[in-house]
């Protein structure tokens, strides 16, 4: 059923929203009521949930408007916005419909169907005082129905342009079917790949994660709060979830307060600073005590510090879970503390919804404080048009399919987020009038685990392209193709979130059977000319509750590869994977590997195109690739202490092993090759508070067409705090055709050059000497150096 309203009760709500209503509001309601007659096209049936042609409000309109509702509004409803409802199965207590119809939830979470939606809506708008409608949430990662490259593959392009594409993408198949609100995009730095939500984020550096933060929130919310197929984003997890010990997911994080700002913060403030309507809270202890219950986070630095303006999230059952945490006595005390902090909405655990009324009656928190909560999340209904356009057009939802142009852009993103690794004498690309091939792997012929994690909800239409359908669709006439997959891979303990999507795990392969896959596989390998090598990880080895206490290749595959490489023929290993893994043995023996991360929905053909040399790989790894897990947590930006290891007399700090990473930040090859002739500063020395421009030139030298990453780091020589031996500070993605030369432009200014101080406890800009270094990676070599002066 296509649930509609009629043009009568969006016109009480209008009277409602706006209190006792002015002449002039009366003659735009009257208008209102004309121009949205049933079946015309500015009926609420024939407008996307929260979709206007209308202006966007200003501040003081939204504003005026909010207050106005408030006005009107009791304390249960006003405590019932600040609970957001889960419609999941799985969950216990009331049933969405029962709280809706009191008025309790302004948000709902976990439902992706439309016909649901409009149901639950049509409760909150049509059953309740004042009709206000409910924000549909979700986590739209990587795609909704268009499936890209997960986050961290998408922040190897190093492309934020092609990012924001690819969200806004996301963002107009979600709300066409009233997913209004994204609890994405996830910007914590991580450093160490054990742990599993590595995925999500952008890497390890905070410059980088930065412009991929700006990049989804525009890509998600638009030019405005409001702007037509475009939903709320929500910044998570604030802050430091990324630095759990061990790597272990939900684990404490212990976090000094310089690389608090330095480090884990920056890419909060990029989103906060592009405007990004909401922050998720974070599930663990942050320097003991936790995030969901941190005045520090909330309070210091969001509100006072940034002077966000949005509304905070807990993350699942996190308010509560301070109980869990030895943090809170009881649940009422878990609502006090999570509410004074600073978390505006309780996900999913009910503890508002039981403890608020009575800590408000007990004058332990009071009706202002509550009002300071409800504000943001009425003001983001409003901008969003809810309040005029609250339903979902299931006719149109129904039609809401990839489009071809969708599908171009996510085998476009795969392409440019590949990563080649090595390419021992050309090896790549591979000629198409190759006589065979084998492709070999238990990932090669993997939809699944192509599209990769975080896709529980969404994409319900076809599964993605794999690397063997995908060569297979290269190489259609000709070649023979022969496929084997080698033993199995699984995880030893389940994933919690396969239960919930009721996976039942596949009875594990025998002995017998998993030796036969191998020799099967490796007697391909020997009928073949070339061989293509697909291992990693399955999707559900890497995301949430997905860490891991080694970064060995799972199951038997390293076994597989040297088999392989064994027989003399020509190996290739692709890669499909969302963390770094222990590939040193095949840096060493696989003349070719390419990490294609998990690539989405059209990961296969890209592979394909990439293999094959129809597309020229350009990607940049956005983490430092360790040789080992006995060196996590690894990182480019470090400081230089007591003997430097980039030192020749002291070349490691391990003596079984070098302490460099196997492939640096930064890192990737390409089919043709670059030069990096000319760095020019516009002046070498600069006066505090000024900018200097950073000329470089980089030539094109090979004989074919490519991209290169141009990036820029300094390093400050001597301050009141040692500083990290590198920070990248500049990049910019370009194509050059062979023999072609560009100079690109930097600026450095007093962004770039400050930092927070441990010792003065603020931010600094110090009349110090800098390097600076231009190049291919985090260890380029083109040098200059200026001062800063007072």
């Amino acid at each position: 059923m296509n649930y509609g309203t009629s043009s009568i009760s969006r016109t009480r709500r209008l009277f409602q929203l706006c209190g006792r209503p002015s002449k002039p509001a009366v003659l735009a309601a009257l208008l209102l009521l004309f121009l949205a007659a049933p079946g015309e096209p500015n009926s609420a049936a024939a407008s996307p949930a929260g979709q206007t042609a209308a202006a966007p409000f200003t501040d003081a309109q939204v504003r005026q408007k909010a207050d106005s509702l408030m006005s009107q509004m009791t304390l249960e409803e006003k405590i019932g916005q600040l609970v957001q409802v889960g419609g999941f199965s799985f969950l216990s207590g009331p049933k969405p419909e029962d709280l809706l119809g009191k008025g309790v939830g302004g948000s709902v979470l976990w439902v992706d169907d439309p016909a649901m939606i409009n149901r639950l809506q049509h409760i909150a708008v049509d059953e309740t005082r004042l009709h206000i409608p409910v924000l549909f949430g979700l986590d739209v990662i990587h795609g909704y129905r268009t499936v890209f490259p997960v986050p961290l593959a998408m922040a190897a392009s190093w492309d934020p342009a092609l990012v924001e594409q690819a969200q806004a993408v996301a963002a107009r198949e979600a709300s066409a079917e009233g997913i209004m609100w994204t609890f994405a995009p996830m910007v914590d730095i991580a450093r160490d790949p054990r742990w599993g939500r590595i995925v999500e984020g952008a890497g390890e550096d905070p410059f980088l994660g930065a412009a991929m933060a700006r990049a989804q929130v525009r890509g998600f919310q638009g030019p405005y709060i409001g702007s037509p197929g475009h939903v709320l984003a929500c910044a998570k997890h604030f802050a430091g979830y990324g630095a759990a010990d061990g790597g272990r997911d939900y684990d404490s994080s212990y976090i000094p307060e310089d690389q608090m700002w330095n480090v884990y913060l920056p890419p909060f403030h990029a989103a906060e600073k592009a405007g990004v309507a909401s922050f998720m809270s974070a599930y663990m202890d942050l320097n003991d005590v936790p995030a969901s219950g941190n005045r520090f986070l909330l309070q210091d630095v969001l509100r006072r510090a940034w002077d966000f303006q949005g509304f905070v999230v807990s993350d699942a059952f996190a308010v509560r879970s301070l109980v869990t945490h030895g943090f809170a006595r009881d649940p009422e005390d878990a609502a006090f503390r999570a509410f004074t902090a600073g978390v505006d909405m309780d996900m999913a655990s009910g503890t508002y919804l039981e403890h608020l009324p009575q800590l408000v009656k007990q004058g332990r928190i009071t009706a202002a404080q509550i009002d300071a909560a409800v504000r943001p999340i009425l003001e983001m209904k409003i901008r969003l048009g809810l309040f005029e356009h609250p339903y979902v057009d299931e006719a149109r939802a129904a039609e809401t399919v990839k489009s071809p142009g969708d599908i171009q852009l996510a085998r476009r993103a795969a392409e440019r987020t590949m990563v080649l690794l090595r390419n021992e004498n050309q090896l790549l690309p591979l000629k198409k009038t190759v006589h065979s091939i084998a492709v070999i792997g238990p990932l090669a012929d993997a939809a699944k685990d192509t599209d990769g994690s975080w896709l529980v909800f969404g994409n319900k239409a076809k599964e993605a392209v794999t690397v063997l359908e995908g060569i297979r669709n290269k190489l259609s006439s000709g070649a023979k193709i022969e496929y084997a997959a080698g033993p199995e891979i699984r995880r030893w303990i389940p994933s919690f979130i396969d239960t919930l999507e009721g996976r039942k795990p596949k009875p594990a392969q025998t002995k017998e059977e998993s030796q036969k896959a191998f020799d099967d596989a490796i007697a391909a390998v020997r009928n073949s000319d070339v061989t293509v090598a697909v291992l990693g990880e399955l999707a559900n080895m890497s995301g949430e509750a997905a860490s891991r206490a080694s970064l060995k290749l799972p199951g038997r595959q390293e076994q597989l590869l040297e088999a392989a490489v064994a027989t003399g023929k020509p190996v290739v290993l692709v890669l499909l994977n969302g963390r770094p893994l222990n590939i040193t043995w095949a840096s060493e023996h696989v003349p070719a590997i390419l990490e294609a991360w998990y690539p989405g929905m059209e990961g296969g053909n890209a592979v394909a195109d990439v293999l094959f040399g129809d597309a020229n790989p350009g990607g940049k790894l956005p983490v430092s690739w360790p040789r080992s897990v006995g060196q996590v947590p690894v990182y480019y930006a470090h400081n230089l202490t007591q003997e430097p290891d980039t030192e020749k007399s002291f070349k490691s700090r391990y003596w079984d092993s070098l302490s460099s990473q196997l492939y640096p930040f930064g890192y990737g090859l390409s089919y043709t090759n670059f030069a990096f002739p000319n760095l020019a500063l516009s002046q070498n020395e600069v006066k505090a508070g000024d900018k200097l421009d950073v000329a470089v030139d980089v030539q094109n030298t090979g004989s074919v067409a490519g991209d290169e990453v141009v990036q820029l780091y300094i390093h400050q020589q001597a301050g009141s705090a040692s500083r990290p031996e590198r920070q990248l500070k500049g990049f910019e993605r370009i194509a050059l055709k062979p023999g072609e030369k560009k100079t690109v432009h930097f600026t450095l200014g007093k962004d770039e050059l400050s930092y927070w101080s441990p010792q003065d406890k603020k931010w600094v800009e110090e009349a110090e000497t800098f390097d600076v270094w231009a190049g291919e990676d985090s260890t380029a070599k083109l040098h200059g150096s200026f001062k800063v002066v007072p």
